[in-house]
């Protein structure tokens, strides 16, 4: 189908609404400008920590030590302006650790006591939760449903958690012994899986320049919770072309092998495939993208750009793919081509 014939279906935003995208895409270059003073490289994942941010999701970072995860979640945290709790996941974290718990303090009336409630690390509009992995399926469970229901249950309180409310985890690649895998049903409730790769050469000799000196530098908020909240609401209203839709169905349901129509190397190769939480997420990271890029209304090429970050953990291959060292990337490269030639 040719773009002529979409273009009725392209419509605009709002004019109130286009001065938000643009406000948003002067915000979104100010927020890169300032984490360039105290991260040097990672652009790409910088870029997709923010469209995560901006569409209300929670990200999930995978990386070797020592690469700059927790300062750059730690600065963004600052720019926004929003409150910042770092849990140390460890194999003996109980879930009540993160949540909190009944304390007995002394009441008002001299001689007796009674139980308070505590609030947790959890309590927080960004949480680092560091090394997801290394703590028992309990209290991974505690965060997670904390993530998907933005609230928490503890010792018969109800809280809802402060807005906005991103959960940023990490995740060690080696040293896999004594860890808690995420499951597939719990790695689902992340938007994007974001791969943190070594600095080129000229990035690490900065480091190594700008790093061992002086003083790092201070950091100016940008940004309050409210107005994030806001401009989550206007990237939410962004149009979306119906062959956009279209593509991002066709994508999800051709990584499925048990579908008739799946390529056969995705029935080969592949286990299970994305379920339709990728297609809401395709969606939104797609407006997110194309606002912060110039666009007022998302495209394939959107679409494109953060496929592999919304489906790479949703993919799971089996043995023969192992066997022939295909990993999830490379079949959403062949997902998109093949989706693309239709």
């Amino acid at each position: 189908m040719q773009a002529a014939e979409h273009a009725v279906k392209d419509t605009p935003p709002v004019e109130a609404d286009v001065a938000q995208i643009d406000r948003l895409r002067a915000l979104h270059q100010q927020l890169r400008t300032e984490l360039a003073r105290v991260i040097i490289g990672q652009d790409g994942v910088i870029e997709q920590l923010l469209i995560c941010i901006f569409s209300r999701g929670h990200a999930l970072l995978m990386g070797v030590p020592g690469l700059a995860k927790t300062l750059l979640i730690h600065s963004l945290s600052d720019l926004l302006a929003l409150k910042f709790n770092r849990i140390q996941f460890t194999p003996d974290l109980m879930p009540s650790d993160i949540t909190g718990t009944d304390i007995l303090q002394e009441s008002e009336t001299p001689g007796r006591r009674a139980f308070e409630f505590v609030k947790g690390p959890l309590f927080a509009n960004i949480v680092l939760a560091d090394e997801i992995n290394r703590t028992p399926p309990k209290t991974q469970a505690a965060l997670l449903q904390a993530m998907q229901e933005q609230s928490v249950t503890a010792g018969g309180h109800h809280f809802k958690l402060d807005q906005p409310f991103f959960v940023l985890a990490t995740q060690n690649p080696i040293e896999q012994e004594g860890t808690y895998p995420l499951p597939e049903a719990q790695l689902d409730r992340f938007m994007f899986l974001i791969h943190v790769d070594y600095p080129s050469a000229a990035e690490e000799l900065r480091i190594a320049r700008e790093t061992t000196g002086g003083e790092p530098a201070q950091l100016t908020p940008v940004l309050t919770g409210a107005e994030i909240t806001r401009l989550q609401q206007v990237v939410r209203r962004v149009p979306v072309p119906e062959h956009v839709y279209e593509y991002i169905v066709r994508l999800v349901r051709r990584s499925r092998p048990s579908l008739e129509d799946a390529p056969e190397w995705v029935k080969k190769w592949v286990q299970w495939g994305a379920g339709p939480r990728a297609v809401q997420y395709l969606v939104l990271g797609a407006k997110a993208h194309a606002v912060l890029n110039g666009s007022y209304l998302a495209r394939v090429e959107d679409v494109d750009a953060v496929a592999t970050a919304v489906l790479s953990h949703r993919i799971l291959t089996n043995f023969h793919a192992e066997s022939e060292g295909i990993t999830s990337r490379e079949i959403i490269r062949r997902l998109i081509e093949s989706c693309r030639e239709q």
